[in-house]
């Protein structure tokens, strides 16, 4: 990232972000955004009884998570740029903010390593059984074995299985490299209900039925809403395991709970849950299962990811005051 001063008079103007506490503990270096911006202000939260204060007068804005609906945009009358500091724009209506022309950016390809990491790792897991046998340690089993090792929970080999990828983009193809380092054969979805294929893509149906490995890496759209429920759980083999680091909307946590809990599928490595932070009682969270882990939406959240978070979100900045249109997406 540049050190030169931004141009005037757009980088001397108000500018705040709402929900700095979204990327990261303290551990991560706002400078790249505070040297475009020298009069950005930083909350690492904002309450809903707070906003329309904190954005009256800005004309940057930043958020990772805050929505940004038709209501929002007009208590921001001079606001012209909304920096989403993560790729998903779900949380704003672009039509609104495009009929008000304001610039929404998002950033890309800044997590990468650390989601397909993240989704072997948890794949691993399962694999080795590690939460199983680390429970039985705990527990005492070790120590009472007979012999220097506990067979308990039962370990395969990934080399020659099959890891089937839903969602062929950066992380998709990322996951499966790793996947493919490791002995398995990477075979790609095609969309579902798709009349035609690209080729080398295998219909959606027959990749659930032929999957060792299942690994999500497509957007939540009206269209993949529920991807894996009932009807998917249960043609997918019994041994296999399902991995979602993508949004927690594609999987019906009701329906693999029951799944999980009935021995219809292998297991399950889950990031990200369909309402974030989660009720105390979702299925997902209440289920106790050695072949269930769930981790709380943080496959992205490696520091150097979040710290690529903040200089990809300022390089935006620079094109837009430079009159660029780098990752805009209204």
């Amino acid at each position: 990232m540049s050190n030169t001063a931004a141009p005037e008079p757009l980088a001397g103007s108000p500018a705040v972000f709402l929900d700095y506490d979204t990327i990261g503990p303290g551990d991560i270096d706002p400078a790249p955004l505070t040297r475009m911006l020298p009069a950005l202000v930083v909350h690492g939260d904002t309450r809903p009884d707070q906003w329309a204060a904190r954005v009256a007068d800005a004309v940057f804005v930043f958020t990772n998570k805050q929505r940004f609906g038709a209501a929002e945009l007009a208590a921001a009358p001079r606001l012209r740029f909304i920096g989403l500091t993560a790729t998903g724009t779900d949380n704003v209506d672009l039509e609104a903010a495009r009929a008000r022309g304001i610039a929404v950016c998002n950033i890309r390809d800044y997590c990468t390593a650390s989601v397909a990491q993240h989704a072997i790792a948890l794949l691993l897991s399962l694999t080795q059984q590690l939460p199983g046998y680390r429970r039985a340690v705990h527990h005492g089993r070790w120590s009472a074995s007979g012999q220097f090792c506990l067979f308990d929970h039962p370990i395969r080999e990934l080399a020659g299985r099959v890891f089937g990828v839903v969602g062929w983009g950066v992380l998709g193809q990322a996951t499966a490299r790793l996947a493919e380092a490791l002995g398995m054969r990477v075979e790609i979805a095609a969309r579902r209900g798709a009349d035609k294929r690209p080729e080398g893509r295998v219909a959606f149906d027959e990749l659930l039925q032929r999957a060792d490995v299942l690994s999500l890496h497509c957007p939540l759209t009206t269209a993949t809403r529920g991807l894996i429920g009932e009807r998917e759980l249960t043609l997918m083999k019994p041994d296999a395991v399902l991995i979602n680091t993508a949004r927690g909307g594609l999987v019906d946590g009701a329906a693999l709970a029951d799944a999980l809990t009935r021995g219809r599928i292998g297991g399950a490595g889950i990031d990200v849950l369909d309402s974030e932070p989660p009720p105390q009682d979702h299925p997902l969270i209440t289920l106790v299962h050695d072949r269930l882990i769930v981790t709380p939406h943080v496959a992205w959240a490696a520091r150097e990811a979040r710290q690529r978070a903040i200089e990809e979100t300022a390089a935006n900045v620079a094109a837009f005051l430079a009159g660029e249109r780098r990752h805009r997406v209204d």
